[in-house]
């Protein structure tokens, strides 16, 4: 059994180990090995996750059994709208799919801001599962864009919103 709590420093690597995982089980097929490779080294390095564990204002969360990490959240505001959170991440382990680690680690990134309005996120064009999965826990389509993770990422997604209860 998965407990979701927040993430420590001595989870960097684990964190990062599963990243991998998950975004070449994720990802290759969609963006090749390449570029999935390039892109693991920036966004996932120990430095980018410990950056993003630092993070004022973020919260960045695991799902342990103690024994391993089987998934991760990350969110924080948006710097650009004020009563926005985004979820940047949440991947869970292909090992450990299917075993309510998602729903959980959602369930409490839409607790951890209770002044935000929103809850904001992007989908890989062609992440059909995870489409799926965010459409079931009440996300609809607000937008597209071109540029997925990044400026100049290149990679297509589409924006997805849902409405917060707030305070």
């Amino acid at each position: 059994m998965f407990f979701v709590r927040t993430a420590m420093e001595t989870d960097i690597p684990a964190v990062c180990a599963l990243l991998d995982t998950s975004w070449h089980d994720t990802y290759d097929a969609l963006l090749g090995a390449e570029k999935v490779n390039q892109m693991v080294a920036g966004w996932h390095s120990p430095k980018a996750v410990k950056d993003r564990l630092e993070r004022k204002g973020g919260e960045f969360l695991v799902a342990d059994n103690g024994t391993r990490i089987g998934g991760m959240a990350y969110a924080a505001p948006s710097k650009k709208r004020a009563d926005v959170v985004n979820l940047h991440q949440l991947y869970i382990h292909p090992e450990c799919q299917r075993q309510g680690i998602g729903r959980d680690l959602f369930a409490e990134i839409e607790t951890c801001f209770p002044n935000a309005k929103k809850l904001a996120l992007e989908v890989v064009i062609g992440n059909d599962a995870a489409l799926a999965f965010y459409q079931a826990h009440g996300m609809s389509e607000a937008g597209r864009t071109e540029n997925c993770g990044t400026c100049g990422s290149g990679i297509p997604a589409i924006i997805m919103e849902k409405d917060l209860p707030g305070v």
